[in-house]
């Protein structure tokens, strides 16, 4: 058994860290409260080639693991640059899972190099204002005509789609009611933002205001049949391909947004002085920081675990799942604490760890919530009866 990580992905963790930190706290600040979306950054990272780390190599990605991409994204949270710096590159990782495995060799060779390169922004669009985590009951509908498919509905909470060139969709291509099985019936496709027929409202929210979320109402629009990806009627098994290594993805993030957050803490407990002496040397404040240490360092054995486990092509739901929850609730904590140990001046946007803060909320929520996890570790690592 090893902890310790490659050469190689020491390497990785260095030049990753290195270019993230490049853009200070300041910078993110001013994106997040201007809603503007970080081109500088996104098109830095493109140039380095980081964005197709886990593309196949020969359409021109990396060809590494979701353990590599979990340390780069972690570095990026870690910077600083929290969920506005990792959201407008984590969909191209795991959301294009699904071409990856299930698209046509046509559909692989026209977009995954384009994605790889940064040309091409690629959102993903699931959820539903009606449906929610029950992805089964999702409404909008592609019926079958000549040629192809008509497509109409609505999604919500879909990160990045007025930046982006591309949806990855699921709809119902059968109703539920006459589906076999409620998952049955739904299927993938990868259609074009055509803004004749898709209608994007940006959603007012609390924190990573640079990358905008999105209410998505399409009308009666009609795509072709090559906009499918893989056979009809499997979306929902296609999806569940993207769903661990999402949450594996994601944990990093939240461990990433707590080490920024302990850090500026940290620094603070040690240049504050009151009564004559910094304040971290009062166990008030140096054992919640400590607390909060030794939560992100478990909560990363877990992330590392799940993503060991699925690079392996073992089954890892519960550890995914759990490195989640771990991550989300270490992540919280700590930045949570951050705002405690600057007391006042926690709250002034002039510190940074309010926002720190604001985007770790939404780790506790998306891309499961805490309670969802509980009751998928309730039902399938325990045994328990369905509560739900």
């Amino acid at each position: 058994m090893h902890f310790e990580l490659t050469p190689d992905q020491e390497q990785l963790r260095a030049g990753a860290r290195e270019l993230a930190r490049s853009f200070a706290d300041d910078y993110w600040a001013e994106k997040d409260q201007k809603g503007e979306f970080p081109w500088d950054f996104y098109n830095a990272f493109a140039e380095g080639g980081w964005l197709g780390i886990a593309i196949p190599t020969e359409f021109g990605g990396g060809g590494l693991g979701i353990a590599e991409a979990s340390l780069l994204l972690e570095e990026i949270a870690a910077s600083g640059a929290g969920m506005n710096g990792c959201s407008i590159m984590h969909l191209t990782i795991f959301g294009l899972n699904t071409i990856v495995k299930h698209g046509s060799p046509a559909l692989q060779k026209e977009i995954l190099p384009s994605a790889a390169d940064g040309s091409l922004h690629v959102c993903f669009g699931v959820t539903e204002p009606n449906a929610g985590t029950d992805t089964t009951r999702i409404t909008t509908f592609a019926e079958k005509v000549d040629g192809g498919y008509r497509i109409n509905g609505r999604k919500v909470w879909i990160t990045k789609a007025g930046d982006s060139q591309k949806m990855i969709l699921i709809a119902r291509t059968t109703k539920r009611e006459e589906s076999a099985r409620p998952t049955d019936g739904m299927s993938l496709f990868l259609i074009d933002i055509d803004r004749k027929h898709i209608d994007l409202r940006a959603i007012p929210k609390m924190g990573r205001n640079a990358v905008s979320s999105y209410e998505v109402f399409i009308d009666n629009y009609f795509v072709p049949e090559s906009a499918r990806i893989g056979e009809e009627g499997k979306g929902f098994k296609y999806l569940l391909d993207g769903l661990n290594p999402e949450r594996i993805l994601l944990a990093h993030e939240a461990l990433g947004i707590g080490r920024a957050s302990l850090e500026k803490a940290t620094r603070y407990a040690k240049e504050r002085i009151v009564f004559d002496r910094p304040i971290g040397q009062n166990q008030g404040i140096a054992f919640p920081l400590a607390e909060a240490q030794i939560r992100l360092d478990a909560a990363e054995l877990m992330a590392r675990k799940a993503a060991w486990r699925y690079d392996q092509g073992l089954p890892c739901g519960p550890e995914a799942n759990m490195a989640k929850w771990l991550c989300a609730d270490a992540g919280f904590k700590a930045a949570d604490q951050a705002i405690q140990t600057h007391g006042g001046m926690g709250y002034a946007r002039e510190y940074h760890v309010e926002r720190y803060f604001r985007e770790s909320r939404i780790m506790r929520l998306a891309p499961v919530s805490q309670e969802m996890v509980l009751n998928y570790v309730s039902q399938h690592v325990l045994g328990l009866p369905k509560s739900y």
